[in-house]
């Protein structure tokens, strides 16, 4: 009977032994495991955009490079896009959307695309001409710089079509991008002429009246 039980009593300990072995193997192989995992984890693709802020004039539109997600539609991405701008720029350019600003819809229709955003776009604008257009075509440019495909933009606010965006520029209608806003204005040059001798002392009227005499002879 002593022999059973100490019999009894070896098996038990050579299987407790075993199952602690068991346990630790297969908890040092699943680790291994997850180690494993997490080393092959693919990055996320990225890709260069280009945005469109205001420059630090304030009075036209600049490009600017930046980076997003590379995702599996073109909605998705445009998405993106109108994030980014509202993000705002890296450099010294100006952001043309409000921060607070809410994506909350991006519908494709050919090349026309349709984006709902929320209040913030009206609430938090500035407002003014110029300010106002820059903040259009920021999204119609940017929109068209980095999709071809996609001619017009549609501005909807809380789903619903505004006729203006802060009371200057219209919205009520698909908005074509217009690179024509790239560029610095146009400030025409003012040619000066070299004053005569004994002409200091002359009035506006008179030099004017002075060079027309001198033309004559």
């Amino acid at each position: 009977m002593k022999k059973i039980l100490i019999g009894f009593v070896g098996v038990l300990i050579v299987g407790v032994i075993l199952g602690y072995g068991a346990s630790w193997f297969f908890q040092k192989n699943q680790q291994q495991t997850e180690e494993v995992r997490v080393i092959i984890a693919d990055e996320p693709v990225r890709r260069e955009i280009q945005l469109y802020f205001a420059a630090p004039t304030a009075d036209f539109l600049v490009p600017e490079a930046y980076e997003v997600i590379v995702c599996d539609n073109d909605a998705e991405c445009i998405r993106n896009l109108l994030m980014g701008l509202i993000a705002g720029p890296v450099s010294d350019n100006i952001a043309v959307l409000p921060k607070e600003t809410k994506v909350l819809e991006v519908e494709l229709d050919n090349d026309l695309v349709r984006v709902d955003f929320s209040r913030h776009l009206v609430d938090f604008h500035p407002g003014g001409s110029l300010a106002e257009l820059l903040s259009i075509y920021s999204m119609a440019n940017s929109l068209n710089e980095n999709f071809p495909y996609i001619r017009q933009l549609q501005i909807l606010v809380e789903g619903k079509v505004l006729q203006t965006l802060k009371g200057h520029v219209r919205i009520d209608q698909p908005i074509y991008a217009d690179f024509s806003f790239s560029q610095p204005p146009f400030v025409p040059a003012v040619e000066t002429q070299p004053v005569a001798e004994g002409d200091e002392g002359l009035t506006i009227e008179e030099l004017i009246q002075a060079g027309g005499d001198s033309q004559q002879e």
